[in-house]
């Protein structure tokens, strides 16, 4: 089927439903397009093809029916599959049962063809496991597709599917749409459900969707997978029609605020600030007042309260993995930026943990205060242009410290030397535009309006909270004003990575 990446999921579910291809023709093309690319890329990490093909015979008539799907080797069990979170620890886990997103997948007729790379834990914004290998850019081999949904993101830009499963947790969806020049919605906190096991991760930071070509894949997608499920501890307002019917309507002139000034770093690269003031210039030209102007943020303190935030969720997920497998966890199970997290969660006090909740909260007050004056809030998606595979590995002198902390004791004395911190100072210095929504918990989106040197370059829109509905308006009405679906990385399929 030569014509496979020429549609996206809501075309190819329509030949489906037409009956000029059929699922098995579109599942073929998909693996063909692995079997030939991944070599080059290294996106996918398990395939699923004898599996997949036995599903198409008790396919549900869903409003994607037949299309092929991946699935981010990350939070989302699926049945009688591997689940290792890209960690070493992990790696001969199974799941038990299909996460509840995983199964309105099934429900929505997507054939889940196999899983794709992530960085440990998801910890990362750029996709270079120790256990898998990086994963490689199909703009520049080089360069990384960002993370922690990197696979996923590598996987759609390349033309395996046309959608592929990610989750965010400090910008994971946002971050690779930017770096693959796809559209990356990350919706509200808990619009998608987390269960029947698990609660939302990272404190509520974390809320799981998808990397699309187009618009409304995202939103057909959204449709079929929002809605709480069984025991969800809370859940936002439901819309008021489905997110599809947004996606063709223009929305009202609206009230945008746009800013450079990055939120947890010093500096933004020439190039994310041209893509910036092009994306101001075009919604400008859309009907839209366009203003600069920004929330005023302690960026640093929010920093550090992230990180530890962050390492009380890896020390628990750690000790949830030694109930689960029934093996201690070791130092050399794990990467040294795992393993300094966990030590900096479990020597961390309860008190010091609420702490830093109360700080993040004060934060996102002042963004909610923020947007009693705005619409939408514009900045780019990232500060840097992909990075070079390779640039956040952990230096010498970390990756020792992080070895050697075994115990409580040295976990205070890592927090005292600030190892962790200078860990990730560096990692908000290429993502500092994004995190803060994930506290807030409103939806945002990475729309790819930009290429530098024939890199894709994203801006992020942010809205109110419960806000996708609106976003949706706007992102088709750029989609519209400005196409990006035929925009293609180059021919790489005779190429392999070092």
């Amino acid at each position: 089927f030569d014509a496979y990446e020429s549609f996206d999921a809501v075309g190819l579910a329509g030949l489906v439903r037409s009956g000029e291809v059929s699922p098995k023709d579109l599942l073929n093309a998909c693996f063909e397009r692995i079997d030939q690319r991944d070599p080059a890329l290294n996106a996918v990490i398990h395939r699923m093809y004898e599996q997949a093909l036995a599903s198409l015979d008790i396919l549900p008539d869903g409003p994607l029916k037949g299309v092929p799907f991946l699935v981010k080797d990350l939070v989302s069990d699926v049945k009688g599959e591997p689940l290792r979170h890209g960690a070493r620890y992990w790696k001969d886990f199974v799941s038990k049962y299909d996460a509840e997103l995983v199964v309105r997948y099934r429900k929505a007729g997507l054939v889940l063809a196999g899983k794709t790379n992530t960085p440990e834990f998801g910890l990362q914004p750029t996709t270079e496991p120790l256990l898998f290998g990086p994963t490689h850019n199909p703009w520049d081999l080089t360069r990384t597709p960002g993370g922690s949904s990197g696979g996923s993101a590598a996987a759609v830009s390349a033309g395996y599917v046309p959608a592929a499963h990610a989750g965010d947790g400090g910008g994971s969806i946002r971050i690779p749409a930017s770096c693959c020049g796809l559209f990356g919605m990350k919706p509200t906190r808990a619009r998608t459900p987390a269960g029947p096991l698990k609660a939302p991760g990272w404190n509520g930071a974390t809320v799981e969707h998808v990397v699309t070509r187009s618009v409304r894949d995202s939103a057909v997608i959204l449709d079929a997978t929002a809605g709480p499920d069984t025991g969800a501890p809370y859940y936002p307002p439901p819309p008021e029609r489905p997110f599809l019917d947004e996606v063709s309507r223009d929305p009202k002139p609206l009230r945008i605020a746009f800013t450079g000034r990055p939120f947890l770093s010093d500096s933004v690269d020439p190039e994310c600030l041209d893509a910036l003031s092009d994306a101001a210039s075009l919604l400008e030209s859309l009907g839209h007042t366009v203003v600069e102007d920004a929330p005023v943020l302690e960026g640093e303190a929010f920093a550090d309260a992230f990180v530890i935030v962050l390492a009380g969720e890896i020390s628990s997920l750690v000790r949830a993995g030694e109930q689960a497998t029934g093996r201690r966890a070791r130092y050399h199970d794990f990467e040294p930026v795992t393993w300094a997290l966990y030590n900096l969660g479990m020597a961390t006090t309860a008190a010091d943990f609420q702490l830093a909740n109360r700080r993040i909260a004060l934060e996102t007050r002042k963004v909610g205060q923020f947007f009693q004056g705005y619409d939408v809030l514009l900045t780019p998606t990232l500060a840097r242009l992909p990075l070079k595979l390779g640039t956040l590995a952990p230096s010498r002198i970390e990756e020792v410290v992080g070895r050697m902390v075994r115990t409580l004791r040295a976990g205070k004395l890592l927090r005292a030397a600030g190892a962790v911190r200078e860990m990730a100072t560096r990692s908000f210095d290429f993502v500092p535009f994004t995190p803060v929504f994930n506290a807030t918990g409103q939806p945002a989106m990475s729309v790819p309006l930009f290429w530098k040197d024939h890199l894709p370059v994203g801006v992020q829109l942010v809205g109110p909270y419960a806000g996708e509905s609106l976003l949706f308006q706007l992102a088709g009405q750029l989609e519209r004003a400005r196409p990006w679906f035929d925009r293609r990385p180059p021919d790489f399929s005779d190429k392999t990575h070092d």
